[in-house]
């Protein structure tokens, strides 16, 4: 495996570890959420320049239904991410503290839940449209195919997005990706694991969401493609 690919999956790893502490972020404390954020922002930015062809090549080539899915969900995580990193400025009071910003708290704190939350899920999804390409290069860890490893990948894939349905509910994320509750509740008698393994179960479901759709759009456009011949 080349480096540059090396390095691409440990700035996504380092993503993936540092979205889910963040939505923690009463469990770790207010210093730390703003710490997390900040080296977020920095790997959000590593990403990006990693994957710089996708941002030269974005008005370049035919839009089909797969690459019109990907790019409005890229477009809405950058979005999300401007949402929360200038909400997060704002609501500093540890990390950014010298900037001695007032005013605004209100609309920030409004602003910095709705985009944490629709972020995070956004962040899933846009892992689920290229979990096909992540699986091929797990996969040429492996000399040989094997239809048992295969099955059990769907298996778990499959059981880890029926509990995240009923862990999307139990933790109200809807409620707080549409401002319908304006306090995030956490149980402070709960483990921190727990809270993370309901909240890896939730981005498991927008992962598998975002895997099939791209699966059902490819299938349907090659046949469409199979029909025109």
């Amino acid at each position: 495996m080349k480096p540059k690919v090396i390095l691409k999956l440990a700035v996504d790893a380092g993503m993936t570890a540092a979205l889910l502490l963040l939505m923690a972020y009463e469990r770790i404390g207010q210093a730390a959420h703003e710490w997390i954020g900040i080296g977020m922002f920095v790997l959000f930015t590593v990403h990006h320049i990693l994957n710089g062809g996708w941002g030269r090549n974005i008005l370049k080539g035919r839009y089909n239904p797969v690459r019109i899915v990907q790019t409005g969900i890229v477009l809405l995580v950058l979005c999300a991410m401007a949402g929360s990193m200038i909400s997060g400025v704002i609501l500093s009071r540890h990390a950014l503290s010298f900037l001695s910003i007032k005013g605004g708290r209100s609309f920030a704190r409004n602003l910095h839940m709705v985009s944490a939350y629709w972020g995070f899920v956004l962040m899933a999804l846009h892992l689920g449209v290229h979990w096909g390409m992540m699986i091929g290069m797990a996969g040429k860890l492996f000399p040989k195919p094997s239809a048992v490893r295969k099955w059990t990948g769907r298996i778990l894939a499959l059981v880890t997005a029926g509990y995240g349905i009923y862990a999307f509910g139990k933790r109200d994320i809807g409620e707080y990706m549409l401002l319908r509750s304006h306090f995030v509740f956490f149980d402070y008698d709960e483990l921190l694991v727990f809270f993370c393994l309901d909240y890896m179960a939730v981005m498991g479901l927008f992962i598998f969401i975002g895997n099939y759709v791209c699966a059902g759009l490819r299938m349907i456009g090659r046949g469409k493609a199979f029909k025109a011949k």
